[in-house]
């Protein structure tokens, strides 16, 4: 029998709700492109075809007729809700475009507009960039997009992540697949990799956590798995997290899902390792920051983070260096810039998105354009919504619109890695292997 049992303290706000949602939504891409040690064991692992390598160096400044593209994000929000590095890694990678072969062989004038994380703000940024003639909307994360005014306008919309339940259905594209996605891995992964049967789980208790975990649980009934929630307070104290990791344990189900992040990361991993547990615990890759791993080390060990990715030595690890290292505060001087050398790019936080869509965009168009197609905002949708053999930026996850449709007919990627802490350090999961979300989507 499936329950939950709430314990800890309350006392949320709008931010810890939305950015509960967030935490498990926006995975860590995989923008360094594939490897030797990237493929194997999965029927969903697909190898990327010819034309997925990295834009080149060498292409001139574009020549076709100029395009202008919209972009709504949320930034300034006053509970917190502040996202302007993916705004910020978006512009940089469209400034390297049009300087280097533009957007499908045409440049791009990209007009952005800050949503303040309210209905009326995305209702203004809709209106205005359909006012100025925007041919294709992009959204970076923007918690109220309004649809019906895209729609009615004709402009095609394409986002990075869909957040609230309406996205899943609206008349777009995404492509990452958002909570849906990632909670339905976590059921796949604890049915097809530890054979459970029995599942503990901890979660804060806001509207963001609680969503978030209506989702894996969803996901674990269709699995057949039974499961037991614990919850918390959005800060713990050690004590806080210890309790919280022996009450899921109580019943010795046969492993743990945390939903926790950031210092929630770190509390619950000491936790289980000061309880002495040492079943498997699933949870996501915002666990697998380094700032985490330097403060729990080898108290991890066990831990599974879905969506993670080990950085790999690619082209295209190469070249989003190369773009984003002017747009990265150099900590030690305070200025912007830094070497390419030094952008991590499997630590790039929200503001990894902007990159991912655009650059994703970008080879889906060259594919589109040399395929003879006109580069046009309707036509690089309608290209993305039908073709077969897309991958996201990177060349590892395989793209394909409306797999899960009639539920999900907007998600257009459905797969992940996952990584874990193994002898010290880091590793992925099963060589690689991409683990397909569709068989447990709630």
């Amino acid at each position: 029998m499936s329950q939950t049992i709430v314990l800890g303290r309350k006392g949320v706000h709008r931010r810890v709700h939305v950015m509960a949602l967030l935490a498990v939504a926006s995975l860590t891409f995989a923008a360094c492109g594939g490897s030797s040690d990237s493929g194997g064991g999965s029927d969903t692992t697909a190898a990327a075809p010819a034309g997925t390598d990295a834009p080149s160096n060498v292409d001139g400044p574009p020549t076709g007729p100029e395009m202008l593209v919209g972009m709504v994000n949320t930034e300034g929000n006053p509970n917190g809700l502040d996202f302007p590095d993916i705004r910020r890694f978006a512009e940089a990678s469209f400034e390297y475009m049009n300087a280097h072969g533009g957007f499908g062989g045409r440049p791009v004038k990209l007009a952005t507009c800050v949503a303040g994380g309210t209905p009326e703000t995305s209702q203004k940024c809709a209106q205005e960039l359909v006012g100025k003639g925007a041919e294709l909307i992009l959204l970076g994360l923007d918690l109220f997009p309004d649809f019906a005014t895209y729609k009615a306008a004709g402009v095609p919309v394409i986002g990075v992540l869909p957040i609230l339940p309406p996205d899943f259905t609206a008349d777009a594209l995404f492509l990452t697949g958002g909570n849906a996605t990632t909670t339905a891995v976590m059921a796949v992964i604890a049915q097809d990799r530890y054979q459970a049967k029995t599942v503990g789980i901890i979660h804060a208790d806001n509207a963001g956590a609680n969503s978030t975990a209506a989702g894996v649980e969803a996901a674990l009934d269709k699995a057949g798995i039974k499961w037991k929630a614990v919850k918390g307070g959005d800060n713990e104290t050690d004590a806080g997290y210890l309790g919280l990791m022996k009450a899921a344990n109580a019943d010795n189900p046969d492993i743990l899902i945390s939903l926790y992040a950031d210092a929630g990361c770190i509390g619950t991993i000491r936790g289980y390792a000061t309880a002495g547990i040492t079943k498997p615990v699933l949870t996501t890759s915002i666990c697998s920051d380094s700032d985490v791993i330097s403060q729990v080390g080898d108290d991890a060990n066990g831990w599974v983070f879905v969506g993670g990715v080990i950085e790999r030595d690619t082209p295209e690890k190469a070249l989003l260096q190369e773009i984003l290292a002017p747009y990265i505060k150099n900590e030690a001087t305070g200025e912007m810039g830094i070497k390419p050398a030094d952008v991590k790019t499997g630590a790039l936080g929200l503001g990894g998105l902007g990159s991912l869509l655009v650059l994703t965009l970008r080879n889906f168009a060259t594919e589109m354009v040399t395929g003879g197609t006109e580069m046009t905002g309707q036509n690089l949708y309608t290209f993305l919504k039908s073709a077969d053999g897309l991958f996201l930026y990177g060349g590892i996850t395989p793209v394909k619109c409306g797999l899960a449709t009639p539920d999900y007919p907007s998600v257009c990627s459905y797969v992940f890695e996952a990584t874990e802490y193994k002898d010290g350090k880091v590793v992925s999961v099963d060589n690689g292997k991409l683990w397909d979300s569709t068989p447990l989507l709630p």
